[in-house]
């Protein structure tokens, strides 16, 4: 619901906050007032036209911002595009706030939760939590494409049309593999000789993961085998002695051995230097025949560098076609071959395909055509409450239809003898058609010119829906236009039933003190004067200030006058005390 709304240096607006109420609001007060100004404001937070003639005079921007808590269904609708635009909520998922600013320098921002948006996205947001009924924009009644979710919703037929819908998410995947396989028979042909070079070029190569590494160690030996036997050889002829003139390392160590033998035996407290004299000569000792292992093993050998050269020379070629590592390549060979495995079955695959599309197109034929004969049964029983609802509302010669149509496609799916085009939402192309004066004929909603059969017709809708439409707060204007008391105690009741039926909130403009009776908040909207400037001001009338508002709302004199708010008012609390739930106006 529409939480709170705050205007700022709007039109003849200086400042203004209002905190509607979850149930039923109604604005009363003289033309001219600024009832239309605020829902202007309203408007321009749901995306509408920024004209900066809305700016008060004198001032360099205006800003309205408007703050809603969400029910669950809302939370659940809105979830989606809150988390894909990144416009998280600090305050909880069940607060949305939007806000528009208008400046003189023609600068428009849009923002939702604080965080600034494209207008789309603002309108996007807007659609789903507010709907404005007789000023001919964000009518969501009057948008053919709602027809269709608002009648499945009250056919109760969402689990057939999701199944359709997944039916035909599958044809079109096994249409999209068939188009692919029916490519032009040269590109194809061609596509296969190059997957065939590719496969045969890798599978040739015999590449085993890490083999890369292990040649390029293997040509540094080789590459460097003369350096490291002479190295290998110094080493060992240190170590070993290479012949009698070279003293070793090692038999000099074993000269100091024995001097330190018989060092220990006479000072016994040196024997430590002993012992580790003696690890030292155990070490080198395996130092040496490491070393001498490692020259055994050395050769050179030109031609086994070579090879390794040119190994190394095939990976790093193949590596630049294919991939970056000796992985990448042989998982680039598994994608080629499992590719040339299904174009070389192309006509079986495409066989198979074939014969899918037809078992598919026939299934969804019979799952839509159930599917629109539901539709059609809901939409004779919507029809009738509809026009039911507007007998109640003066507009008893009115008709309501929901018009059937359907488009033939070659590639259709079967219903009966025909194909027809079928898309996620079935085959039906439905509008909602009205005829407002007896012999007319029946119209698209859209063209009903007149604002007060406009939205009339929109709160016979909406009552016809309550239980379908998720759209949390609606809002009325004119809707009083063309009617008389009578008809606005009946129009009143019906839209303070929508908060209790629908679970909506219902904020309405009237004239009509029999209408305004059946608010569970009443706001009066006056103009005033603040430091020489006309500003519009907005007061919450408590009982009294309520008898007086419908007493002068009423026109006759003042003792009748509020004799008959009284009577109003006593009325609409027996109204409400008879239905299910309890009365919420002051």
């Amino acid at each position: 619901m529409l939480a709170e709304l705050r205007i700022r240096q709007f039109a003849i607006i200086d400042e203004l906050q209002l905190a509607f109420a979850p149930g039923f609001n109604v604005l009363t007060g003289e033309t001219g007032a600024g009832k239309s100004i605020i829902l202007d404001a309203v408007m321009l937070i749901l995306g509408g036209r920024a004209d900066s003639s809305f700016i008060r005079a004198g001032q360099e921007k205006a800003q309205v911002e408007a703050t809603f808590r969400l029910n669950e269904k809302t939370q659940a609708l809105l979830a989606p595009l809150i988390e894909a635009q990144g416009l998280e909520n600090d305050e909880g998922d069940n607060i949305v706030t939007l806000a528009r600013e208008m400046r003189t320098t023609g600068r428009n921002i849009c923002r939702v939760n604080g965080r600034t948006v494209s207008l789309s996205i603002l309108k996007q947001v807007g659609e789903m939590v507010i709907d404005i009924h007789g000023q001919g924009e964000h009518l969501s009644l009057l948008r053919p494409k709602s027809h269709l979710p608002l009648l499945d919703a009250y056919a109760r037929v969402e689990k057939q049309q999701k199944e359709v819908a997944a039916a035909v998410r599958l044809l079109r995947r096994v249409r999209g593999e068939r188009q692919k396989l029916q490519q032009d028979a040269r590109m194809l042909a061609q596509r296969q000789d190059m997957l065939a070079f590719q496969v045969e070029e890798i599978e040739a190569a015999q590449l085993e993961v890490g083999e890369d590494e292990e040649l390029r160690s293997e040509r540094q030996r080789l590459a460097n085998a003369e350096q490291l036997m002479r190295q290998t050889a110094l080493a060992h002829a240190l170590l070993l002695g290479a012949d009698d003139e070279t003293p070793a390392v090692l038999d000099m160590l074993s000269e100091v051995e024995g001097a330190l033998l018989t060092l220990s035996r006479l000072d016994d407290s040196q024997g430590g230097m002993l012992e580790r004299l003696q690890g030292l000569i155990s070490e080198l000792n395996e130092v040496a025949g490491d070393v001498e292992d490692y020259r055994d093993g050395l050769e050179f050998n030109p031609s086994r560098l070579s090879e390794v050269e040119e190994r190394l020379e095939l990976i790093h070629r193949l590596g630049r076609k294919y991939g970056d590592s000796i992985e990448s390549i042989l998982a680039f060979g598994e994608a080629a071959a499992a590719e040339l495995d299904t174009l070389t079955h192309s006509e079986e695959r495409l066989e198979t395909l074939a014969k899918e599309d037809d078992k598919l197109c026939r299934q969804i034929g019979k799952l839509a055509l159930a599917l629109s004969e539901g539709r059609k049964k809901a939409a004779a029983e919507l029809g009738v409450a509809v026009e039911a609802e507007l007998g109640d509302l003066q507009m008893s010669g009115a008709r309501f239809e929901v018009s059937f149509e359907t488009m033939g496609a070659e590639d259709g799916v079967y219903v009966g003898d025909e194909r027809l085009a079928c898309e996620t939402t079935g085959i039906d192309l439905v509008e909602f058609l009205i005829s407002t004066n007896p012999g007319e004929p029946l119209k698209p909603m859209a063209k009903v010119a007149s604002g007060g059969e406009t939205a009339r017709l929109m709160l016979a809708l909406k009552t016809a829906l309550a239980q379908v439409d998720v759209t949390p707060t609606l809002i009325f204007d004119e809707i009083d236009q063309g009617i008389g008391g009578r008809i606005g105690a009946v129009v009143g009741e019906k839209l303070w039933g929508l908060t209790a039926v629908g679970e909506h909130q219902v904020i309405v403009v009237t004239h009509l003190p029999q209408l305004a009776g059946f608010g569970d908040k009443h706001f009066h909207v006056r103009k005033g004067l603040s430091e020489g400037r006309t500003t519009t001001q907005v007061i919450t009338l408590d009982r009294d200030g309520r008898v007086s508002e419908m007493g002068a709302m009423l026109g006759t004199e003042e003792a009748l006058a509020r004799q008959g708010a009284e009577s109003i008012l006593e009325q609409v609390a027996a109204v409400k005390k008879a239905a299910v739930v309890p009365a919420t106006a002051v």
